[in-house]
């Protein structure tokens, strides 16, 4: 019974920790578009998501976890838009670092995560009942 619980406490961080990945990929995806408003103003900067293994000193299992939510160093991509509010003298306006193909992709992958996870906590949660049955 401990391993399962173990199971269902690691899946559990798993989910966590791809929740927090998929609500900074929302909001990268969402600030995408968005432009400076006027000249000197700095775009939308890319976020990411990195993990870390951290020991629960309770079960004496890794766990993972998200370690920190950093801004993509990146540079801004530029395009000439002289009429925009926010081009600088030469007419060039800084856009978000934010490729929306490279968010789906790693949406994606976090859901792919998180589903995984969710699988592996039902699972376990049926093997718990069968045991329950059994001892019935």
């Amino acid at each position: 019974m401990d391993d399962i619980a173990s199971t269902l406490k690691i899946s559990a961080a798993g989910m966590r920790a791809q929740g927090v990945r998929l609500k900074v990929i929302a909001e990268n995806i969402a600030n995408a578009d968005s432009l400076p408003a006027q000249a000197g103003d700095i775009p939308y900067r890319r976020q990411v998501v990195s993990f870390r293994n951290e020991l629960d000193r309770a079960t004496g299992v890794d766990m993972v976890r998200v370690r920190d939510i950093t801004a993509d160093q990146t540079p801004f991509p530029r395009r000439f838009d002289p009429n925009h509010p926010a081009a600088d003298t030469r007419g060039y306006v800084e856009e978000p670092n934010v490729n929306a193909l490279i968010e789906i992709a790693d949406m994606r992958e976090a859901e792919r995560s998180y589903d995984a996870n969710l699988r592996v906590i039902q699972a376990s949660k049926g093997m718990l009942q069968e045991i329950i049955d059994v001892l019935r």
